[in-house]
């Protein structure tokens, strides 16, 4: 059960202290981006972004596939529209998937089967991505005659690099888990039998480090720097920050008497 109320084709649970996970839930049409699912997302998404406990979020797919990415239908639904009138429709689409990028807390996708198209686009927008083993993925916009959207062009080669997007990209191929580790698109490679937990437990990793610490990591490493000067003048600002907080003196301490420290916050 969600904690929002109303929610369609999408569930917002707490699965352990500190880690949300949205779970993106129409199973029977694969997880396709419909207009309920995408209302639903922007909502959870505002939810999360107000919510000072959260530490991580998750997000996957409920059934066998992550996402098989826009509902193809939506997208053929008015040949003759214009192209202002597509771009109207497609603008809003997009932002509203990677509202995403809003949350300051690190992200995960978790790909527990098929991430395709719009759907691998999202999960390219979250911090961290898990793959189970022998989930596919990849963005075959252009063997269905689609420039890519949803920020792809700018995100894949964020993540992969200029070479690897353009083969992805140009191609339109798939790639299993196992050589998606290899390109750099995801970081681990999980079993399929207890994935959510892993994934979950991922999640826990993170957020049992410093809450402040971790906040500004993300956001440095989301914006980039143009330069390593601006780098070095961005780190120092941040760190002195995380120096000024309770949590440094937690962490020190911790680390003197060997044992889990326990962060608040502060």
């Amino acid at each position: 059960m969600s904690e929002i109320s109303g929610l369609t084709h999408l569930r917002l649970e707490r699965p352990v202290p500190g880690v949300a996970m949205l779970v993106l839930d129409a199973p029977e049409l694969r997880n396709a981006m419909s207009d309920e699912m995408t209302t639903s997302w922007v909502r959870a998404i505002d939810e999360l972004a107000a919510d000072t406990e959260v530490r991580a979020v998750v997000v996957t797919g409920e059934g066998s596939a992550f996402s098989s990415g826009g509902n193809t239908s939506w997208i053929a639904s008015e040949p003759d529209a214009t192209v202002d009138r597509l771009r109207s429709r497609m603008l809003p689409f997009y932002r509203a998937w990677l509202s995403i990028r809003r949350l300051e807390v690190p992200t995960i996708a978790a790909i527990n089967g098929p991430a395709i198209g719009a759907g691998l686009a999202m999960a390219l927008a979250c911090d961290l991505r898990f793959a189970a083993r022998g989930a596919r993925m990849g963005v075959p916009f252009v063997k269905l005659g689609l420039h890519p959207g949803m920020a792809t062009t700018y995100l894949l080669p964020d993540v992969v690099g200029p070479s690897v997007a353009r083969d992805l990209l140009l191609t339109g191929r798939l790639v299993e888990a196992e050589e998606a580790l290899a390109l750099g698109l995801v970081s681990r490679v999980l079993e399929p039998e207890d994935f959510r937990e892993q994934a979950v437990a991922g999640a826990a990793e993170i957020a049992a480090t410093a809450p402040i610490a971790s906040r500004l990591t993300k956001i440095a490493l989301q914006r980039g720097h143009a330069s390593l000067e601006a780098c070095l003048e961005w780190e120092a600002l941040a760190q002195p920050i995380t120096l000024a907080t309770a949590d440094l003196q937690e962490g020190i301490r911790a680390a003197q008497e060997k044992r889990a420290p326990d962060f608040d916050g502060r």
